[in-house]
């Protein structure tokens, strides 16, 4: 069976993603997480398209909508949004400027750091004309603008 790791490895991104979702949002954040999910959904669909549409980035194996669209739904689409949740849901408010710009950097880092996993031993990602660095710059933007829309959103101070 070609590429059973990359096979597995998006099976298990779903599960565990599902999991900390279930686990980590609590009843009464349901709302504030699928706002921050849906927002996060609309950033990664349109920056994310763009960037596979004009090749910096190759999703070569994927499990969903092959013939649909180049880009990766589950990390997208799924993961990406998921890990969002968390980071809005826990974002540490009322902590000085510090700790805020490391809990960003933690989280793009963390992604970021994963993603040259991918891209150096599985065939789930490829860079012809992309670098870690951008994926850490555009996981910080992106997650930066989802915290400006939910502060937007829900009137935070």
């Amino acid at each position: 069976m070609a590429l059973k790791a990359e096979k597995t490895i998006e099976v298990s991104s779903w599960i565990v993603m599902a999991f900390l979702l279930i686990r980590y949002v609590p009843k009464n954040k349901i709302r504030e997480a699928s706002v921050a999910f849906l927002f996060k959904q609309l950033i990664t669909w349109l920056f994310g398209l763009a960037v596979v549409e004009t090749g910096l980035i190759k999703y070569p194996s994927r499990l969903f909508f092959k013939h649909a669209t180049k880009s990766s739904f589950t990390f997208e689409y799924f993961v990406y949004p998921g890990l969002c949740v968390l980071f809005n849901l826990y974002y540490p408010e009322k902590r000085n400027l510090l700790v805020k710009a490391l809990y960003y950097t933690f989280h793009a880092g963390i992604i970021t750091f994963f993603e040259l996993i991918a891209v150096n031993f599985t065939q789930l990602i490829r860079y012809p004309k992309w670098t870690w660095y951008w994926s850490f710059l555009t996981m910080w933007s992106s997650n930066y603008l989802s915290r400006l829309f939910f502060r937007w959103f829900y009137k935070i101070n």
